[in-house]
């Protein structure tokens, strides 16, 4: 007869320094360091701190916060960060993961209007991921809708598991907007999940980055079996804190949310009980 213990998978729990906006790049590292996160995920947009390498290099020194992954510039807001071609971005985003010791650089499918580019997607991210170590993990995003209209704003498709990519990101939220199976897609996705974006979603057409827990999608059953199979790429907490009242409020959210993927990141195993007393022999 045996007793029940918790068997801990490699893997590390970041923070997207997008979690902390109003707030800043920087801000997001010290709140990761006060937290007690093992790193951060680094969304290049906007904010000029996150656009320069050195800068995120001092960063992380400072606050003995590692740089697990960048989010390449891939919004609508950052279609002019660091290049207007998709490509330079993406050369940009390897240069820079290669460079802070980011083991992964998220990607999004293109915009349909950007034909070039998603014409030569799949091949063009095959291609850069056979020139570096670094995981080039495509994103799985969602229909856009407005009222009773759907638009597919992504090609090839919103859904990165429709087409052949070496790595894939999971994000929850995404799954929640586009109405779509969660643990279906973790199933396809198979052994070429390699990152994931813990958050919540109720299914609403606005893409809500909630608190792992206080939506409907099942945040808490796909991390406890990427435990079970031994997962060891990284799971991000990416949640929206821009109504939080102040920044002691924020932060509380954030402890939430890393309390919650730890409590789940783990597999419950049977060990025999003399092992797991320590009575064995020897």
């Amino acid at each position: 007869m045996g007793i029940e213990s918790v068997r801990v998978p490699q893997a590390k729990v970041a923070l997207s320094t997008a979690s902390v906006y109003p707030e800043s790049t920087a801000a997001a590292f010290e709140i990761a360091a006060r937290l007690g996160y093992d790193g951060v995920e680094v969304m290049v947009w906007t904010d000029p701190v996150s656009q320069d390498v050195e800068a995120l290099r001092r960063l992380s020194d400072f606050h003995g916060v590692p740089i697990l992954a960048v989010h390449a510039p891939c919004l609508l807001i950052t279609q002019r960060v660091w290049a207007k071609d998709p490509w330079e971005k993406l050369v940009r985003a390897r240069t820079a993961a290669e460079t802070l010791g980011a083991s992964t650089v998220v990607v999004h499918p293109p915009f349909r209007w950007q034909r070039a580019y998603a014409r030569e997607f799949e091949r063009g991210v095959w291609r850069m991921a056979d020139e570096t170590d670094v995981r080039f993990a495509v994103e799985n995003m969602y229909p856009w809708r407005y009222r009773d209209r759907e638009m597919l704003a992504y090609a090839p498709d919103w859904d990165p598991t429709q087409n052949d990519y070496r790595h894939f990101t999971l994000d929850l939220s995404h799954t929640a907007t586009a109405r779509n199976d969660a643990t279906a897609m973790v199933e396809r996705m198979g052994d070429r999940l390699g990152h994931v974006h813990i958050a919540d979603g109720n299914g609403s057409a606005k893409d809500e980055h909630l608190v792992p827990g206080r939506g409907s999608q099942p945040c808490a059953e796909i991390l406890e079996r990427l435990a079970a199979r031994g997962f060891d790429g990284h799971v991000v907490v990416e949640v929206n804190t821009r109504r939080a009242m102040s920044a002691a409020e924020r932060e509380e959210d954030l402890a939430e949310a890393l309390a919650f993927t730890r409590l789940h990141l783990a597999a419950p195993r049977d060990l025999p009980t003399g092992d797991a007393a320590g009575c064995g022999n020897g």
